[in-house]
């Protein structure tokens, strides 16, 4: 049967994911090493767990929730709000979402039309362009400069924006390079979204991961350009609750409104039982972050370690936030990182992401996850030293 004229023109425009066929392909083959997913192996903490069992024993989470989410945790939000990012709200500026995703994808919907331009950085989360994509927007790419640490260069953005840019959507730390945008830069893109009167949607997932004397900022802390500024944060990676699908939302009142009404329709509401767990990740003991902040800077500075010893084989700069990191392939096959990738996997049993599914500056590239335990990082750079040893004696 042919589907083609079933399916619409703007899915149709969209490439298979590189990551979920990795995925696909990964699980085929077994004893399978993995640095591929941006998932914490560690599991929830219990005391959420328990907190989200108590709720199920009250016969609390059989319904519905406000669209927006519940009031005692839009409280407990407004608070986190204040005291880690300097943003100072009410609970009417808060959406409770079906993660990050679901948020980011009712800011696009409520703020883009059909033929505007969304500047998003290259590389970047691949997830971010099919948002736009999907809106029947256009994605505008502005590049991060690796040589400067995947920096971004104001003046890039500045001569990106067109009549029709109506927005910038961007990750910080960043996904899949694992750096940050620094204060300054933000406080320019502020200045900038004020002058040209555009939205700025932000993926703030790993605020709480930030290493070696930095800091994360968000740019709603900037009174000035809270009007134009849309937040969208996730328990996901705080708290490793990946399967819960549970995150939040914060924009100005006037914003609000409007992205509630592209909400309701993808989501209802957020998990009810989530959305318990999420209050008691909020009220209780803040040691399991502090705990995987340790481990991810621990894994990330012996994924580092091994790296350079495959210097041959792949650059990279060293990562100031996430758990992720983007080395540059500087071998030939590297020219096209899917195929390395399928090699990588078929050949020594270590998955990894491939680079272009990031962006057009993400080819050559591949990206590596340290949410792992450390004998799984040693156990795919054993496998990969060895792979490429021996591909070198042939």
């Amino acid at each position: 049967m042919n589907t083609k004229n079933l399916i619409s023109k703007r899915v149709s425009s969209i490439s298979k994911s590189a990551i979920h066929e990795m995925t696909r392909l990964s699980k085929q083959i077994d004893d399978v090493a993995f640095l591929s997913w941006a998932k914490p192996t560690s599991g929830t903490p219990e005391h959420i767990n328990k907190a989200a069992i108590e709720a199920i024993k009250k016969g609390l989470v059989g319904g519905y929730s406000p669209n927006d989410g519940l009031l005692e945790l839009r409280k407990e939000i407004v608070k986190k709000l204040a005291r880690d990012n300097n943003i100072l709200a009410n609970t009417d500026q808060i959406i409770v979402t079906v993660g990050a995703i679901e948020g980011i994808a009712s800011a696009v919907m409520a703020t883009v039309d059909p033929g505007d331009e969304v500047i998003v950085p290259s590389p970047t989360y691949s997830t971010h362009i099919r948002h736009v994509m999907l809106a029947s927007a256009k994605p505008v790419f502005v590049p991060l400069h690796e040589k400067d640490g995947f920096s971004l260069h104001i003046e890039d953005l500045k001569r990106a924006i067109t009549p029709r840019t109506k927005a910038m959507l961007f990750c910080s730390p960043n996904n899949p390079t694992g750096t940050i945008f620094p204060e300054k830069t933000l406080r320019q893109l502020a200045d900038i979204a004020i002058e040209n009167n555009l939205v700025i949607i932000t993926d703030e997932a790993y605020e709480y991961f930030v290493y070696d004397d930095n800091k994360h900022f968000s740019i709603a802390s900037i009174p000035e350009v809270q009007n134009n500024v849309i937040s969208c944060y996730t328990f996901t990676k705080t708290y490793a609750m990946t399967g819960w699908r549970i995150g939040y939302l914060h924009a100005s009142e006037n914003l609000i409104p409007h992205i509630k009404k592209a909400h309701i329709p993808f989501a209802i509401c957020a998990p009810v039982i989530s959305q318990y767990a999420a209050i008691e990740a909020l009220k209780g003991s803040q040691d399991c972050v502090a705990e995987f902040h340790y481990h991810y800077k621990s894994a990330r500075d012996l994924m580092c370690d091994r790296l350079d010893q495959l210097d041959d084989i792949f650059s990279y700069v060293k990562p100031t936030g996430s758990y992720l990191m983007f080395p540059k392939i500087l071998v030939d096959e590297g020219k096209d990182s899917m195929n390395f990738c399928v090699n990588l996997l078929n050949k020594a049993k270590v998955s990894t992401t491939p680079g272009i599914a990031f962006g057009p500056t993400g080819e050559s590239h591949l990206r590596l996850s340290f949410c792992v335990d450390e004998d799984i990082i040693n156990t795919a750079f054993d496998r990969m030293e060895k792979y490429f040893h021996n591909r070198g004696k042939k």
